[in-house]
């Protein structure tokens, strides 16, 4: 594997040199945008070679190609193939769950308030279309209080949505807990992986998740322009595909037969052909994390977090995120107690080539498996 376990956790060099971001940055930014390994920078190039001198005689190569991708993302969440569908980004998958329910006006949608706009403008949509309610948990010092959460449901709930880990705060959320209160309500439980995937490992059927969205860009470390959706079969009845297109028929090959059914699982969320290139270098950077394994993958950067925390103790900064067991996750927001603006602190870090995101009024630090101590160091060095 590429990650080794010596005394606790220990990243393998060889990770670190796939990532050309490494030799110039401390790049602690990739909750925003990952850097993509060079292996996947390679795949993407040899499939533009290929469509250069051959063209579309190649075609069935490329769409074997996300077919391997599909393969490697149903392994990491622990569903079948079929239940994967590949979108353009994450809100694109939101609102294709969102559009494709009969919405009635008793109905509500209970969320968190501080959700990435992805998982908020769906259902902002829906509730100023059809009426219904939108009910929102507020953060409460950088944590969701579960039990007000879910005291939101009731029997009118007919979906519930929430990120696994907040883009905000870093707040990982329990989501088996929150989808046994779902299902009691026989509402549909609705997941936005972004922040998570890739950095943590899922097993969706067992946590009882019926719907999820996510993208390529961020702990995948795959280019942007790949957006995924996850149906359970339960989600597939309840929801109907609105964007639908020519490869959404169970015989897209049959160009005659214009009244054949849509394919009964997710793939009838796939409309046409797509970004052939960029799925070469997502299936590059997928066979990079899991011949890592992401349970370590975890295990080192919930070792890194901490670290950091233990280090920026010696600063004046306050930490917003939770780092209570099973609430923490590799994402560490942070807050000046003199009331320096983030942005002004992001732009100071910059110049020191450490690299991290102002969101809201906090400074938001997300190291990655291709970061050490030595970039956490840095990051502390060059603090004001």
């Amino acid at each position: 594997n590429a990650l080794d376990r010596g005394a606790g956790t220990k990243m393998n060099p060889t990770i670190r040199s796939q990532f050309a971001a490494t030799e110039t940055f401390a790049y602690l930014n990739s909750a925003a945008v990952a850097p993509p390994p060079r292996a996947a920078i390679d795949a993407i190039l040899s499939q533009l070679e290929d469509a250069a001198v051959y063209a579309g005689l190649r075609f069935g190569a490329w769409v074997d190609t996300k077919k391997r991708c599909r393969t490697l993302m149903a392994g990491i969440l622990g569903v079948r193939d079929e239940q994967v569908a590949f979108m353009r980004n994450t809100s694109d998958g939101f609102s294709t769950i969102a559009n494709g329910i009969e919405w009635r006006t008793s109905d509500n949608i209970v969320s968190f308030a501080d959700e990435f706009p992805a998982n908020f403008y769906a259902w902002r949509n829906v509730r100023d279309r059809y009426g219904v309610e939108l009910r929102l948990a507020p953060e409460r010092e950088g944590r969701i209080d579960l039990d007000e959460l879910i005291s939101l449901i009731d029997s009118n709930t007919r979906l519930v949505t929430i990120s696994s880990v907040q883009f905000a705060s870093g707040f990982r959320s329990d989501l088996a807990r929150i989808a046994e209160a779902a299902h009691k309500a026989d509402a549909l439980f609705c997941v936005d992986l972004i922040q998570g995937l890739g950095a943590h490992a899922y097993d969706l059927p067992a946590l009882g998740v019926d719907a999820a969205c996510g993208a390529s860009h961020k702990w995948l470390c795959a280019p942007e322009g790949i957006g995924y959706i996850y149906l359970s079969d339960r989600a597939r009845e309840l929801i109907s595909p609105t964007l639908v297109g020519w490869i959404s028929v169970e015989d897209a090959w049959d160009f005659a037969d214009r009244e054949q059914n849509y394919k009964p699982n997710a793939l009838a969320w796939e409309t046409g052909t797509g970004p052939s290139a960029l799925f070469y270098g997502l299936e590059a950077s997928l066979k990079l994390l899991i011949d890592a394994d992401l349970r370590k993958v975890e295990a080192y950067l919930d070792e890194l977090s901490e670290y950091l925390c233990e280090r920026i103790a010696s600063k004046d900064y306050e930490i917003l995120s939770s780092r209570k067991e099973g609430e923490r996750s590799a994402i560490v927001c942070v807050r000046h107690k003199g009331g320096l603006s983030p942005n002004e602190i992001a732009a100071q870090l910059e110049k020191e080539r450490v690299v991290v995101s102002p969101r809201l009024d906090r400074i938001r630090i997300a190291p990655h498996f291709f970061n050490n101590k030595e970039d956490i160091d840095r990051l502390i060095d060059a603090l004001i």
